[in-house]
């Protein structure tokens, strides 16, 4: 680990402070290092938008509304390469939340979230994008490789 000096006016220095009591680091080193990484994962998506990712979709729609519940379920089974699991959640006797995870090349995976929130509907669409690498090679785990071949998605540094 590295030991890392910088100098910032104080009105930079107060806004930061504010910042890091209200979302609760303990410590100026944490919040610095989550600031890097947030900018660094915007950079990755930015230059490789093609880039593998993992993800999160939420959206809030109307149950009621025609046949929307049909092309969601249709358009998660034509991307069933994309989601990996989907949370369903009734808010009341209109709308339902869902927030599915999803996982595979970042341009895809946004534009399977576009047109999902387009959708008459739906609402309050929100995706969030985690740039990872992915492990040289799928393997399997368990007696001798007896265990279902899978690959390993690393968080970026």
């Amino acid at each position: 680990m590295q030991r890392v000096t910088i100098t910032l006016d104080d009105d930079l220095n107060a806004a930061f402070e504010r910042f890091r009591e209200a979302r609760g680091y303990d410590n100026r080193s944490e919040a610095i290092r989550d600031l890097i990484r947030e900018r660094l994962e915007s950079e990755r998506l930015a230059t490789e938008p093609s880039g593998p990712c993992i993800a999160t979709l939420s959206y809030v729609y109307n149950h009621h509304e025609r046949e929307l519940a049909a092309r969601l379920t249709q358009a998660h089974h034509q991307h069933h390469d994309l989601a990996v699991s989907t949370l369903h959640v009734h808010l009341d006797h209109d709308h339902c939340l869902e927030t599915v995870v999803l996982r595979g090349a970042s341009d895809r995976v946004r534009a399977f979230a576009d047109a999902v929130i387009a959708q008459p509907g739906v609402r309050n669409g929100r995706l969030s994008l985690l740039p990872v690498r992915i492990a040289e090679e799928a393997h399997r785990h368990g007696a001798e490789g007896a265990g279902a071949p899978h690959l390993h998605l690393e968080p970026l540094p």
